[in-house]
């Protein structure tokens, strides 16, 4: 029903709602509030850092790092929140010896996914864009002998080694990209955004689609990306 002056009435706001409102309104609790995440942000990054001997390692919110005596990190790491970075060593009835490998300054932008049976290496300078999948490995066979039956539930497969993921230094990989091994990207290659790469891809060399495909080249002479 609209009021005498034309407005809907106020909406009524339940109770945790009003403390919700009164609690973020009242500088001293938030300021508590944002004090307490800060502190917690801190003793977490130096609980990876310790147990994956990384200096410098900063780990944003919402973070999983599974099978950290399997990963070894390079120094100045910074990763912004929803990282899910795990290195298989149990599945099911499986074992596996999994090598996760990264450099140097790399970037995790949110969300980035990466999972690993066999190994997985990550280069100096390296910038994940957000919500990128990188694995190593498949649920399931899908060639050869032995392939996985559809009527069974895709989590009670095995899992499948494709073959490793090699990501050299200074690569850029946009927003949810897709890197599925055996593949190498070379020096200096850009992916672009909602890429899917299963080939490799040439040092200095720039790549788009599912599947992605060659767009340009850098031009080492002239100092400039060329079109392909």
């Amino acid at each position: 029903m609209m009021s005498e002056l034309g407005q809907l009435p106020p909406v009524k706001q339940g109770k945790l709602a009003r403390r919700i409102k009164q609690f973020t309104s009242e500088p001293l609790p938030w300021a508590l509030y944002m004090l307490a995440v800060w502190a917690f942000a801190k003793f977490r990054s130096r609980m990876y850092a310790s147990l994956l001997k990384a200096p410098h390692l900063n780990v944003g919110p919402r973070c999983s790092i599974r099978g950290t005596e399997c990963i070894t990190m390079g120094r100045d790491i910074s990763i912004y929140g929803g990282l899910w970075l795990e290195a298989v060593q149990h599945y099911r009835q499986q074992s596996f010896s999994p090598k996760i490998i990264i450099g140097d300054n790399v970037s995790f932008s949110l969300d980035v996914h990466i999972t690993c049976i066999e190994r997985i290496e990550i280069g100096n300078g390296v910038l994940f864009g957000s919500r990128v999948h990188v694995s190593d490995h498949n649920h399931g066979r899908y060639v050869g002998s032995d392939q996985s039956h559809p009527q069974q539930a895709p989590a009670e497969r095995e899992l499948a080694a494709r073959g490793p993921v090699i990501i050299e230094d200074n690569v850029w990989i946009g927003d949810n990209v897709i890197i599925l091994g055996p593949v190498r990207i070379g020096t200096g290659a850009v992916v672009g955004a909602n890429s899917v790469i299963s080939t490799d891809v040439p040092a200095a060399s720039m790549v788009v689609g599912a599947p992605a495909k060659l767009v340009k080249k850098f031009d080492d002479e002239l100092n400039v990306w060329k079109k392909v």
